[in-house]
């Protein structure tokens, strides 16, 4: 399986991301730059953290008309796997392959840390490797994290079951304490109706190397190789 990471300037998380699928997993990967429109030779594409285009005018705006991404979406519309962290999740939305936005955290302050994660659903691609309801613990870093979206596109988030990963408390509550930046329904992470678009604004690769103190991010890139291997 090869993987592709977009990189813009700005984008700081997208060697952690090499490190994950070719330095730990062992898969090919190449660096996209975001003028290249070449896509047909990735099976993965993975959009990284950072400040894409120094996050002018918001977040990811600018990023959604690049070559790399307007080749991404077309990627996406076949069907195939799509990955957004951070601010890779922000260009997902700009870009319209994921609904709402991502604002300013609550408190309008930038907060770095680690938080607890509820795995919503596990028969994505990404997610069959954790178990359901099962609380993880990734890092996140952002200013502009908080999930909004209008009532009807909540409602229907929810009803087609596309929230994948709700900030939560280390058991099975959720309460405003445990939501670090005010996203809506604690939203962490959601995909598309497909499946197969995923954004979300923790890391899993900065939570994938023993080295480090946790795997549990690594899950989530080991969990399509898993599928892919049981097709073969």
């Amino acid at each position: 399986m090869k993987f592709g990471i977009i990189v813009f300037p700005g984008s700081n998380c997208d060697r952690d991301v090499l490190w994950v699928t070719e330095g730990l997993l062992n898969q090919p990967t190449r660096m996209v730059w975001h003028e290249d429109s070449q896509l047909s030779d990735l099976d993965v594409i993975v959009i990284p953290g950072g400040f894409s285009y120094g996050d002018y005018l918001r977040c990811g705006a600018i990023a959604r008309f690049s070559p790399a991404l307007q080749a991404t979406i077309q990627h996406a519309e076949q069907g195939k796997p799509v990955l957004g962290i951070c601010n890779g999740f922000q260009v997902l939305t700009e870009a319209g392959l994921l609904p709402g936005a991502l604002v300013r955290n609550r408190d309008l302050h930038f907060i770095c840390d680690r938080v607890p994660l509820r795995v919503e659903r596990t028969n994505l691609l990404w997610t069959q490797a954790y178990q359901p309801g099962e609380i993880i613990t990734l890092p996140i870093a952002h200013g502009e994290g908080c999930y909004y979206a209008d009532p009807e596109t909540l409602a229907a988030l929810e009803a087609k079951g596309q929230v994948v990963f709700r900030y939560s408390e280390t058991s099975n509550g959720q309460g405003v304490a445990e939501n670090p930046n005010g996203s809506l329904n604690h939203i962490a992470g959601i995909c598309n109706s497909r499946g197969n678009v995923l954004g979300m604004m923790p890391h899993p690769e900065r939570a994938a190397d023993a080295m480090l103190g946790s795997t549990d991010g690594l899950r989530l890139f080991a969990g399509i190789l898993a599928q892919v291997a049981a097709i073969a």
